[in-house]
């Protein structure tokens, strides 16, 4: 693949939702410039994007000014408007956030004040009569509701993707993992599983493996990123009359996951979860996936034992919970107390690309680093997908300044 009717101009390593995004934006700028993208399984979006719970996150949890809060907020416009220009099919049931203990209500009234910092439309802080009426099996002290907040099927936005790429001329190559890059004729050579690519420029949204795409590249990452699973259950059809939308706890503030939670999803179903386990491997969907190297490289990471210092108890509780259904639905009944162990059956999980810095710290917003020839995504969890259009948008705009090629052709 390396004679010259396969050399582009840029590459997109990833093809998940950023990266099918960003492709999507190139496109539009770039209409005379050679796009490929470059995915490692034989389809797209088979990880991040396909596993998670299908929310349109309205822009609540971000700090001001942040790019979570600017691209999340951006993104929903873009995101809904693509949906309804692609014929698909997304919903706005609303959210509630509700405070179950006095000691929450403090962190309660600071999500209300960042989601109007952030320009969220339509954010009201209720009590517990009009809780019932919008979720009349949620119990709470104080609830945060956020009307707009919508859900959709990720897969079926990354299958419109992939058609607005195929439109504007770029290429897809599917079954190429990249497993090297070599600096070659002042551009890159891409060394995949399904043959050489010659590329002036590269776009890494690798996403659980962004780190070491960048390190193949030269690229020297600040950050290194560590596996989360997320599990679920899903209700059983005949309690799902339980929630109607979307029913949230209130967040703890050191910990970037949102809490175990119930998600209505497009498809009529309701979901409970995910928790956050650490995982043994980056594609660990289960428990028992178990990737020794990939263990042995997350442990040899200075960071990931000072994470471990700081966050052991809940990790520990976190996997108490995973291996017990009995203490993952006692957490679910703080939200819908009328719940029973019964109720629920095994659900799907997913895998959360969390980017730790050398300190333990997990990095809260997106991080995209610029090197010579190449965009890294580091960082780019909840809700990236949700901000996709907005980011690839970003990315776009940065990749041409960057990369010095001329808008439009």
């Amino acid at each position: 693949m390396s004679n010259p009717a396969h050399r582009y101009d840029v590459a997109i390593v990833g093809g998940g939702i950023v990266g099918l995004a960003t492709a999507c934006a190139l496109g539009e700028r770039l209409a005379r410039h050679r796009i490929v993208v470059i995915e490692k399984e034989l389809r797209l979006s088979m990880h991040q994007t396909g596993h998670n719970s299908g929310v349109i996150h309205a822009g609540i949890y971000y700090r001001p000014g942040s790019h979570k809060a600017k691209l999340c907020v951006e993104g929903v416009r873009l995101l809904t408007s693509f949906c309804e220009a692609n014929a698909v099919a997304y919903e706005r049931c609303g959210k509630v956030i509700v405070a179950v203990d006095e000691r929450e209500l403090p962190a309660l009234a600071a999500l209300y004040e960042r989601g109007t910092a952030n320009g969220v439309a339509g954010l009201e802080m209720i009590g517990p009569e009009r809780l019932k009426e919008i979720e009349p099996h949620a119990r709470a002290l104080r609830a945060l509701h956020s009307p707009h907040t919508a859900i959709v099927d990720y897969r079926a936005v990354a299958s419109a993707m992939e058609a607005t790429i195929r439109r504007s001329g770029a290429e897809i190559l599917t079954g190429a993992r990249v497993v090297a890059v070599v600096r070659a004729d002042g551009g890159l050579r891409l060394e995949t599983t399904g043959g050489d690519v010659a590329v002036r420029n590269m776009i890494n949204c690798g996403g659980l493996y962004a780190d070491t795409i960048a390190r193949l590249a030269g690229a020297h990452p600040p950050v290194r990123i560590i596996p989360f699973r997320g599990d679920y259950y899903v209700l059983r059809a005949d309690r799902r009359h339980l929630v109607r939308g979307l029913i949230y706890p209130v967040p703890a503030p050191e910990f970037p996951f949102l809490g175990v939670h119930f998600t209505k999803t497009i498809h009529g179903e309701v979901e409970a979860g995910p928790n956050a386990v650490l995982a043994f491997a980056r594609e660990g969907y289960t428990a028992f996936t178990i990737d020794l190297a990939e263990m042995m490289g997350a442990m040899s990471y200075r960071g990931f034992w000072a994470m471990a210092g700081r966050y052991w108890k809940t990790g520990l509780h976190e996997f108490y919970r995973s291996l017990s259904k009995r203490a993952f639905v006692r957490a679910l009944r703080r939200l819908v107390p009328e719940l029973e162990d019964g109720d629920v059956d095994p659900g799907g999980a997913g895998v959360r690309a969390q980017a730790v810095g050398p300190d333990g710290g997990l990095i809260d917003d997106f991080m995209i680093l610029p090197t010579p020839n190449a965009i890294h995504v580091l960082n780019a969890p909840s809700p990236a997908a949700t901000a996709s259009l907005a980011i690839g948008r970003y990315i776009a705009d940065l990749a041409i300044e960057s990369f010095r090629l001329k808008y439009g052709g």
